[in-house]
């Protein structure tokens, strides 16, 4: 069966790339981004305009059903990453890359980013962690891979963080945080994901650095905004952190939904002879009509 793609293209359709992302800070232009992590919902995302979609490390937890993220593999990173490049037609496709898929050697992760840029179609590819890892961003960038940045609650430090906590509340942290994204900018960074920090802070570094910052839990100072896909349509099981917002309950028109099938189904209302293929006249008239099974509560 053949499924035609449709669009209507205009000026918003236009590719997101960093340089659309650059041009949008230095117009003072929110960025718009989400998560997705399979075909239909990376089409939708796409479709509706957001310029930039992350296939986060985060489906490990909404997802697949894991405590963290820590457990997650390149392979499976890889999986998602393909059905969402599928998908994607405009908006920027950025990869994270898994706990201790960059941690031993800049070797093993130029490999493993360019799987995920090769194999999987990501545009760029996002690493946790502050001004540790900008000699390697600085080869990473060398090797002509975009990399966007990640600093401030950093759900894989969760173990040495011990804990999903907010950072960057006491002026040391502050000026830690501060130097950190000014020095994954000077690497080469071509944005910053700053997450659980005060606004304040966020406004801060969003002055100093020249680069796109997008935020999540980080206040409205950013120059973007980025929200798991399952937390803001109520697809999680799990309580929401302080910063989420619902934009739709996406939860309970799926039970309804699957409430309405199981009991249409239950009750033979499903399907109906409208919705079953018939036999020509010609072979149904030489079809004998097999006799109702007797009921065995009668």
């Amino acid at each position: 069966m053949s499924h035609t793609r449709v669009r209507h293209e205009d000026a918003s359709d236009a590719k997101v790339t960093p340089r659309t992302l650059a041009e949008k800070k230095r117009r003072h232009e929110p960025i718009t981004a989400l998560t997705a992590y399979d075909y239909p919902t990376a089409r939708i995302v796409d479709e509706a305009g957001i310029d930039l979609i992350l296939v986060g490390d985060s489906l490990a937890m909404t997802v697949l059903g894991h405590e963290n993220t820590l457990s997650l593999t390149v392979e499976e990173m890889l999986h998602h990453a393909r059905a969402v490049r599928r998908a994607v037609r405009r908006a920027f496709l950025v990869v994270d890359m898994p706990y201790g898929s960059y941690h031993v050697s800049a070797e093993d992760t130029l490999r493993n980013a360019l799987i995920l840029i090769k194999q999987g179609g990501a545009e760029a590819v996002k690493i946790e962690g502050g001004s540790r890892r900008a000699a390697l961003i600085e080869e990473m960038t060398a090797a002509e891979i975009p990399v966007v940045g990640h600093i401030g609650l950093t759900p894989q430090s969760v173990l040495q963080m011990g804990g999903y906590r907010v950072q960057g509340r006491s002026l040391p942290e502050m000026e830690e945080l501060l130097a950190d994204a000014v020095a994954l900018e000077g690497a080469g960074a071509v944005a910053l994901v700053l997450e659980g920090i005060p606004r304040e802070l966020t406004e801060q570094i969003t002055a100093a650095v020249k680069v796109p910052t997008i935020g999540i839990g980080a206040g409205p100072g950013s120059d973007g905004q980025i929200l798991v896909f399952h937390d803001a349509f109520e697809l999680a099981f799990s309580s929401a952190a302080k910063f989420v917002r619902s934009f739709g309950d996406a939860g309970s028109l799926l039970r309804q939904g699957v409430d309405l099938y199981r009991d249409a189904v239950a009750t033979r209302r499903f399907p109906s002879d409208a919705e079953s293929y018939h036999l020509p006249r010609e072979v149904a008239s030489r079809v004998k009509t097999p006799t109702a099974p007797v009921s065995l509560a009668s």
